[in-house]
C-alpha cells in the first residue's frame, strides 16, 4: 500500500498519508493512485484539478459548493506549511457543526480528503505556500459559497488573517442554513 488513511474528528474527512520515497537525489511521492483509493473507500473520479499561491498570512476560506454542485476535495501542499480546518455542514452528521485541523506540508507531503456536505479553508504558516486540489465535480460560480472564517468555533492560528473581500464578507456559521 502506498497510502494510509488516517480519520480526523469530522465523519468521512481522511487525512491520506502517503509513501514517501528518498534517496540522494531527494523525494518522489505518489499522491493518487485508482485501485488503491478505491481500496480504502476513496473517490477515485477527478473532474477538475487546480491550484492555489498564497504568501504567509493569507487565510482562505471557508468555501464550499451547495447542491446540486456540491464536491468532495483531495488536497494537498506542494510547497510550504499551512494549517487546514475542515467545517461539517451536514445536519445529520454526528460532527454536524464541529471542525478538524490539520497541518499539511510539502515535506510530510500529507493530504486532506474532504467530503461533501464540509466546508473548508486553510491558513498559510510558511513564507509561500502552493496547495493542489482535485475535485469530484466542476467549478460552479451559482453554487459556489462559503462562511465567514472566524464564526464557526474553527481554532485558527491567527486572529487578524490576510482575507479576501469576499472572504470578508461571507455569512456567519450562526446565520448559516444548511442545504446538506
Amino acid at each position: 500500500m502506498n497510502f494510509v488513511k488516517k480519520a480526523t474528528p469530522i465523519a468521512g474527512c481522511y487525512e491520506i498519508l502517503p509513501t514517501i520515497r528518498k534517496d540522494s537525489r531527494g523525494a518522489f511521492v505518489k499522491i493518487f493512485h485508482e485501485p488503491e483509493f478505491r481500496k480504502l473507500g476513496l473517490p477515485t473520479k477527478f473532474k477538475e484539478t487546480y491550484y492555489s499561491v498564497s504568501k504567509k498570512g493569507v487565510l482562505r476560506g471557508l468555501h464550499f459548493q451547495v447542491p446540486p454542485a456540491a464536491i468532495s476535495k483531495l488536497l494537498y501542499c506542494v510547497e510550504g506549511v499551512i494549517v487546514d480546518a475542515v467545517l461539517d455542514l451536514r445536519r445529520r452528521s454526528k460532527t454536524y457543526g464541529k471542525s478538524a485541523i490539520v497541518r499539511l506540508g510539502a515535506r510530510t507531503a500529507n493530504m486532506l480528503y474532504i467530503p461533501e456536505g464540509c466546508a473548508h479553508g486553510f491558513y498559510a504558516v510558511s513564507r509561500r505556500v502552493v496547495m493542489l486540489y482535485h475535485t469530484t465535480g466542476v467549478y460552479s460560480p451559482e453554487h459556489d459559497t462559503g462562511l465567514l472564517w472566524n464564526s464557526a468555533r474553527v481554532k485558527w492560528p491567527c486572529k487578524q488573517p490576510i482575507i479576501s473581500k469576499r472572504d470578508a464578507s461571507l455569512p456567519s456559521f450562526a446565520d448559516f442554513l444548511t442545504p446538506f
